[in-house]
């Protein structure tokens, strides 16, 4: 009798511990996480994360706590925003993560840039008439998908840099998926923006609910994404790359009309890049060498700018936007018709950064009025070598991609700048059925008009303009610099740089200052802090600014302070967050 008492007494408790950790209704608790205890700006002595979105930056931060590099924590934090952020980046997509290792005091990249399948063709792109296809109609087709390369990419930064394995840094990842967080503004609004495109595709079974977008504040739970993530666990990348996620990718790319294959996704690997290296006002800048425009024409830009000592005018002046808008416009004319994939094409980076080359352009700015025709140069003279392919016009209207960027220092001085994207605000806006992969539409980055530098071609990079960047004083790092952004990418990075080293501003001052961007005489955008005077003289210069401000751009930085301290800094335009480390000492007894 007494031992069945025990029995009961026993389950009861037992009953009564599993109903006090369920809600009346019957439901699992809901996630919860508190947007708001997080800053934009940290200090850390043993560390420093700083990425587009606090979850990330929080499961970066424990690695690092936990004995991780800053290799590990970037690994942990892209599998990590690819389930917070999925309309910016993740395994079906790719990027550029460039790394300092500070055993070795070398900078290298990795280049997980998406590829061309065997099947594209240089005239996909246009009509039965030879025109363009609309870039909406494009972008959003199985034609616009290239191999992703990020999980090779991650594979490649581990095995070279890092000290944990990768089935225990997507840990983080796979947990977020299956419970699910609560969706914040931004990812609120790009599901509320996309919501046509998103409901044509798998996707509408992830972010939609009853054909209606989650809202803020609603939890998002990626089953699918998850079941693909412990695949990738147990399986390493041949689970993506050789399996049956391959195999699920190409079928699905394939129904959408594109022609890649599991061929495809098994012969695609990365590659590890050195930087494009320049010199601004004493610092050594590396930045992202071809397939990217961002680095050389970044450097470009300094170097044309180099010779005004723009912090002689104000940093709200007419004076100062004036030249960054002549500078751009030189610079993206020489983008437009000499910068592609260098495993294709001959690149004259050596002529674009030649001091005679960069005089010649500099006589095209004058300080009175704007340059009402600025077109290409010519590099070549300043190259032994010819180009391989003709200049083309495409006269064709494109969409600024999205994408994400972020930055990780630890306690043994390693750094990582690292920009990873799937191309538009959910890529293609198609999803893998049973996987939860959404895949890209990078390959809208080439040249819709064949014959150019950047003409679509099997297994082709297609040109990028991410530059993730590491500013150097003498041979220690400094400074970490990228943003998303599309084109405009170079432009938010060139005006960080430019407001903290020429303007001497505070890191955080430097990235929130307000940036242009335009790349032609027909194309201009402006954030919201720009004087309305100002504006009004720069349009009676010649330049066709509007009225409406807009966002360019989201830059996460980190500094390297001279006693060895990190200042994170997150930009204010998405609800990024910068956690910085101090790791405990033990005492001694």
């Amino acid at each position: 009798m007494k031992k069945n008492f025990r029995i009961f007494v026993m389950f009861l408790f037992s009953a009564l511990l599993i109903l006090s950790n369920v809600p009346i209704h019957g439901q699992a608790k809901k996630p919860t996480f508190d947007y708001g205890k997080y800053s934009q700006v940290d200090m850390g002595r043993d560390g420093m994360v700083a990425t587009a979105h606090p979850i990330a930056s929080e499961i970066g931060a424990e690695v690092l706590k936990k004995g991780g590099n800053a290799v590990d924590a970037s690994v942990a934090i892209q599998f990590a925003l690819n389930v917070v952020e999925p309309m910016m980046s993740g395994i079906g997509g790719g990027g550029f993560m460039m790394v300092y290792d500070a055993k070795t005091k070398k900078t290298s990249i990795i280049n997980s840039r998406e590829r061309a399948p065997q099947g594209a063709t240089p005239d996909m792109f246009l009509d039965e008439n030879g025109k363009p296809i609309p870039f909406n109609v494009r972008s959003s087709g199985g034609t616009a998908v290239g191999v992703p390369g990020t999980l090779k990419g991650l594979e490649k930064a581990l095995d070279k840099w890092g000290t944990q394995p990768m089935k225990k840094l997507i840990d983080p990842a796979i947990s977020l998926a299956d419970k699910g967080f609560p969706i914040d503004s931004v990812l609120a609004k790009a599901i509320a923006d996309n919501q046509t495109e998103l409901s044509r595709t798998a996707a509408r079974n992830i972010f939609l609910k009853n054909g209606e977008p989650l809202k803020e504040g609603e939890i998002l739970e990626q089953d699918d994404l998850a079941r693909s993530f412990k695949k990738i666990r147990s399986g390493g990348t041949d689970a993506f790359y050789e399996g049956e996620i391959g195999e699920a990718i190409a079928r699905t790319v394939q129904s959408y009309g594109g022609s890649m294959t599991k061929k495809d996704l098994r012969k695609y690997n990365v590659s590890i890049d050195e930087p494009i290296w320049g010199e601004y006002k004493g610092y050594k800048i590396a930045s992202m060498p071809p397939p990217s425009s961002g680095g050389v024409f970044l450097l470009q830009m300094l170097k044309l700018l180099d010779d005004y000592h723009v912090s002689q005018y104000d940093v709200k002046s007419a004076e100062k936007y004036h030249l960054l808008a002549e500078t751009m416009h030189l610079a993206y004319a020489d983008r437009a018709a000499y910068a592609g994939d260098p495993e294709f094409v001959k690149v004259p980076l050596n002529g674009l950064l030649h001091p005679s080359y960069i005089k010649e352009r500099q006589q095209l700015i004058n300080m009175e009025k704007a340059n009402q025709n600025p077109q290409a140069g010519d590099p070549w003279k300043y190259e032994k070598s010819k180009p391989n392919y003709k200049v083309t016009k495409q006269n064709d209207a494109k969409k600024n991609g999205e994408t994400t960027h972020f930055t990780v220092a630890d306690k043994w001085g390693n750094v990582v700048s690292y920009t990873t994207t799937i191309e538009q605000v959910f890529g293609t806006g198609i999803v893998v059925p049973g996987y939860g992969i959404v895949l890209n539409n990078e390959l809208t980055d080439f040249d819709a008009v064949p014959g150019g530098v950047n003409e679509v071609q099997p297994n082709k990079r297609p040109l990028s303009s991410m530059t993730p960047t590491i500013v150097f004083e003498g041979n220690k790092p400094v400074l970490t610099v990228g943003s998303p952004g599309g084109p405009t990418i170079i432009a938010s990075v060139l005006q960080t740089i430019l407001h903290r080293v020429e303007y001497d501003m505070e890191l955080k001052a430097a990235v929130e200052e307000p940036r242009i961007y335009s790349n032609n005489i027909n194309s201009y955008q402006f954030e919201q802090g720009i004087p309305a005077t100002v504006l009004s003289r720069l349009n009676s210069m010649g330049h066709k600014f509007g009225t409406t401000p807009g966002t360019i751009g989201n830059v996460q930085s980190i500094e390297i302070n001279k006693n060895g301290t990190y200042k994170g800094v997150a930009d204010s335009s998405r609800n990024g967050a910068s956690i910085g480390v101090e790791v405990k000492k033990k005492k001694k007894r």
